[in-house]
């Protein structure tokens, strides 16, 4: 990986966001009755918690950074840790009933390769559920505070793929998933944490000084909607 994960409080923050999407997809697999269940790129734990209280069997925790598995929380202890790369996952074939993922393809390098991986671990009949953004379809407004070539810039430089949400769908229908997309509902008054992220992205000295009066009219602004910064998600189920 070319950058280190974000700050653990800024992780979780964007969980919470993303938490109604997430519930209605893990509904629509049945999180209930599966039995074996992958939080591939699971970070900090962000959401390794909330498979384990909603599901009725294991639940794994992968990640390619050992730090961030050692630092999960106590209440998902019932959670075994794996640390590994995502284009070689340790695990025999059919492993998973249900494979989960949230802001985690973003970041692969070699993302054909990771989703025939998700495929080789699935069940026949398994589910794989996927909550990636696809920074390319950002609308800002005004324009005085539009960052996104800042964010495909940066993205790009640190070896992201900033469009992961549209090449996603085609990838696993290649691999045989039946493939269902939806996006979120619902546009909400920018929060500021988006800023945070993109400064923990390999900015240059320019990007940097214009990030920074984005800032600052950003922050002069009224609330509510006298601005908009909306990132699309993608929230797709893919089945066996």
């Amino acid at each position: 990986m070319s950058v280190s994960l974000p700050l653990a409080e800024l992780l979780q923050q964007q969980a919470d966001w993303l938490a109604p999407a997430r519930s209605r997809l893990l509904r629509r697999v049945a999180i209930a009755h599966r039995r074996t269940i992958l939080d591939l790129g699971a970070g900090y734990g962000a959401v390794t918690a909330e498979l384990v209280r909603r599901s009725s069997g294991q639940v794994i925790a992968c990640d390619w950074a050992l730090g961030a598995l050692r630092t999960h929380r106590q209440d998902i202890a019932a959670a075994q840790r794996v640390c590994s790369d995502a284009r070689h996952l340790p695990f025999t074939a059919a492993t998973f009933d249900l494979v989960f993922c949230q802001c985690v393809l973003l970041w692969v390098p070699n993302l054909a390769r990771v989703v025939a991986e998700i495929r080789r671990v699935l069940q026949p009949g398994g589910a794989f559920i996927a909550l990636e953004p696809d920074y390319g379809g950002m609308i800002e407004y005004p324009p005085a505070i539009a960052t996104r070539d800042l964010w495909l810039a940066a993205l790009q430089r640190a070896g992201a793929q900033p469009y992961i949400g549209r090449m996603l769908p085609g990838l696993l229908a290649t691999q045989g998933f039946t493939v269902r997309v939806d996006l979120l509902p619902e546009l909400h008054p920018p929060a500021d944490a988006r800023f945070a992220l993109l400064r923990g992205l390999p900015l240059t000295r320019q990007e940097r000084t214009r990030l920074q009066r984005i800032e600052r009219y950003d922050a002069a602004l009224s609330a509510d909607w006298s601005r908009i910064a909306h990132l699309p998600f993608l929230l797709i189920t893919g089945t066996c």
